[in-house]
């Protein structure tokens, strides 16, 4: 492996490849293996995506820290032992420095992969679905900091919208608040995770990968901070519909509230209980989202790529 220098992070064999070959190259986190999925589905989930991403013309980077060194793209022995590991700590931009200086092993967010592929010089980012204003959040001030790492950092986040467990309507104002430009892909509609459409309007649309590269580029070269969410909604065959969904997260959320869950522990309980709830339904759209917003963010690098080169 290819390491730099006076800095904790290391390159895998096929990521280093692809740096020195000029191939497009796919961010990847790594919380859905520890948090979002029970062994062995979640290795297996990992490998299908990194297999996708692969087969669309890029290298797949799945992001983690092991024994306090931030490993941008995993070999398959890294993958399978992070995928049976116990105690693996959950990673955002506050946990992220304080884990690598402590030696520790973590799963990073959206937020923290976004950190790492923009160390990395990686653009584009395919993950299920972004954190954001939690229900409640006037009372709690629950927010993800998802929304704000969106707003510094300069990475395309392809997504399938909002997780539905959230405050949609908040989310998408404090994304507006913040200045990030949210982008659904090929519909006006802005998607709500496992269902097509959430009834809200998107601030905006773009209808090919170019488009969406090219805005990337642009942000960029007129010095604007942040990065851009692409909400690109999960196929029709996948999809729940919201309207049959919607009283199966209110119950979720009302035993996450007399559990007394909060923090970090919120959202993991409430994708375990809508598992349940949805008598397994929900992972199946789960991993088929990911390999949805997989397949996208493969063009979107590749289009980066192209129009980079041309510059």
């Amino acid at each position: 492996m290819t390491a730099l220098p006076d800095f904790p992070m290391i390159f895998s064999p096929e990521v280093a490849r692809a740096r020195a070959d000029g191939t497009p190259i796919v961010a990847l986190e790594s919380t859905i293996i520890t948090h979002g999925m029970p062994y062995p589905q979640n290795v297996e989930a990992a490998a299908l995506v990194e297999a996708e991403v692969r087969a669309h013309g890029a290298t797949p980077a799945t992001i983690a820290v092991l024994d306090g060194t931030l490993h941008i793209g995993l070999t398959d022995a890294q993958l399978a032992q992070l995928g049976q590991a116990s105690h693996v700590a959950k990673l955002s931009r506050a946990d992220l420095p304080a884990c690598i200086a402590t030696g520790g092993t973590g799963a990073t967010t959206v937020a923290a992969t976004m950190i790492a592929a923009h160390l990395a010089g990686i653009h584009v980012f395919a993950t299920g679905g972004i954190g954001g204003v939690h229900r409640g959040a006037e009372l709690t001030f629950d927010i993800s900091a998802d929304l704000r790492e969106l707003s510094e950092t300069a990475v395309t986040v392809v997504a399938a919208g909002a997780k539905a467990i959230l405050d949609l309507p908040k989310t998408l104002e404090v994304l507006e608040t913040l200045g990030v430009p949210v982008i659904t892909y090929g519909q006006s509609d802005f998607p709500a995770f496992w269902s097509r459409a959430s009834g809200l309007p998107s601030p905006l649309r773009m209808d090919d990968a170019a488009s969406i590269a090219r805005a990337h580029i642009t942000r960029v070269r007129m010095g604007l901070p942040g990065g851009q969410l692409i909400a690109n909604p999960i196929p029709v065959a996948d999809e729940i519909d919201y309207a049959i969904l919607s009283p199966m997260i209110e119950i979720a959320l009302a035993e996450a509230e007399a559990q007394k869950i909060s923090a970090k522990d919120v959202t993991p309980f409430l994708l375990d209980r809508i598992l349940e709830l949805t008598m397994g339904r929900s992972l199946t759209s789960n991993i088929a989202l990911v390999l949805n917003n997989a397949r996208l963010a493969c063009e979107i690098a590749r289009e980066m790529g192209r129009q980079m080169s041309k510059s």
